[in-house]
């Protein structure tokens, strides 16, 4: 583990409303407790789109960073994209839905990749940033939390267990940028699968179907840059 990463809540102007966002988030030092919801001190502003117990943990790969930074040309730090767990040699894109990790203390399982809203925009400077982000298929990966531990930079990833689908996060990333109601469909259907067959203890009977296959809405609902629509 690269980096954990933590946030406040602080406030923006977004086309002249005043708005709040968690998305600037900074690496911390020490130990950091990860509960059902979310590390210690780390916050999220909407909660209908952002955290909650199927999006507790967001992960984002330290080798994704480096290749933004050289897209880009400029530093892209670890944090950057809202990451709470910023990972070097974990390969996020081929991990499948429903696996569970053990990252340092606590358990985790990966629910679906991240579709970033226009808040990734304002913390790029570049309305158009997160289509860009999507087109790239570096989406990083959600987690719920299966058995709560603690976190710190150094600390050991191990893949504890893994469905015997073949859905995994870069698969679903790249079908909600080339063919968003399959991805809809996909993710659904692997999400079903991995609440019947859970490969790990999760803490209540709870289903990340509904959330998830709304995250993927509110996603289609965004128009692309020069497909009719802001961004």
């Amino acid at each position: 583990m690269v980096s954990v990463n933590v946030g406040a809540i602080r406030e923006i102007v977004f086309h002249g409303e005043v708005r709040t966002t968690g998305i600037w988030k900074s690496p911390v030092a020490g130990r950091v407790a990860v509960g059902a919801t979310g590390l210690a001190g780390d916050r999220q502003a909407d909660l209908t789109v952002h955290g909650g117990r199927d999006k507790a943990v967001y992960a984002y790969a330290a080798e994704d960073l480096d290749w933004w930074q050289r897209e880009l040309g400029v530093a892209v730090a670890p944090g950057t994209f809202g990451e709470n767990l910023t990972l070097g040699g974990a390969n996020l894109a081929g991990a499948v839905l429903g696996e569970t990790w053990r990252v340092g203390t606590a358990v985790l399982q990966i629910v679906q990749p991240r579709y970033p809203c226009w808040k990734l925009g304002v913390r790029m400077g570049d309305a158009a940033f997160p289509a860009r982000f999507l087109a790239a298929e570096r989406s990083g990966t959600y987690f719920r939390v299966v058995a709560p531990g603690d976190v710190a930079a150094g600390d050991a990833v191990e893949v504890l267990s893994r469905p015997s689908h073949a859905v995994t996060v870069g698969t679903v990333a790249h079908l909600n940028h080339a063919d968003r109601p399959a991805a809809k469909r996909l993710l659904e259907a692997a999400i079903a699968g991995l609440v019947d067959d859970a490969a790990g203890p999760v803490d209540d009977a709870a289903t990340p179907v509904d959330e998830a296959a709304a995250s993927v809405d509110d996603a289609a609902a965004r128009p692309l840059p020069g497909l009719g629509g802001p961004t």
